[in-house]
């Protein structure tokens, strides 16, 4: 794993393995607290659920992680370190064309828990939604080389980079 930094607000690491992507998620869920967004962002297969798994393992999450692509929502009950419950709201907006899903699926009110830790997938398609200072993952592919990965964690202080989709 190679880390450096880009700059004051973000961090860069390189992944050559699903482990050493659990690794980096690990590192970076130690800072996480209550009340915390991260969103995830990367092509179909970049590793976003894999950094979710590593994420859920430091909070010893016990249930089996997979990807909301289907449920739209999963909800596990992990640890922080002090011992104390936190839930940890994994969220996958893949599949949804409009803001009027966003409203049914209850993002708004996911997104307001104050004793939850929220990983949204896909924040691109969160209309707005996205408005409160978060962490950005952003996972990707190096070209011509497919198990590597790059990861870049920043923190956002203005709405989420997505469009607005009518």
């Amino acid at each position: 794993m190679i880390t450096t930094t880009c700059s004051m607000e973000s961090e860069v690491y390189s992944s050559c393995s699903e482990d050493e992507t659990h690794a980096v998620a690990a590192h970076f869920a130690s800072r996480l607290e209550k009340g915390d967004i991260v969103t995830l962002s990367g092509d179909l297969g970049a590793g976003k659920t894999e950094f979710v798994r590593g994420i859920c393992n430091y909070f010893d999450v016990e249930d089996i992680v997979s990807s909301p692509t289907f449920s739209i929502i999963n909800v596990y009950t992990g640890r922080f370190r002090s011992g104390d419950a936190v839930r940890i709201v994994h969220v996958d907006l893949y599949r949804l064309k409009s803001k009027d899903e966003l409203k049914t699926i209850g993002l708004e009110e996911w997104l307001a828990l104050p004793d939850a830790i929220k990983l949204i997938e896909w924040p691109e398609k969160a209309n707005g939604f996205l408005s409160q200072q978060h962490y950005h993952v952003e996972i990707r592919t190096l070209p011509g080389l497919e198990d590597r990965r790059k990861i870049c964690i920043s923190v956002v202080n203005a709405p989420c980079l997505g469009h607005v989709q009518k």
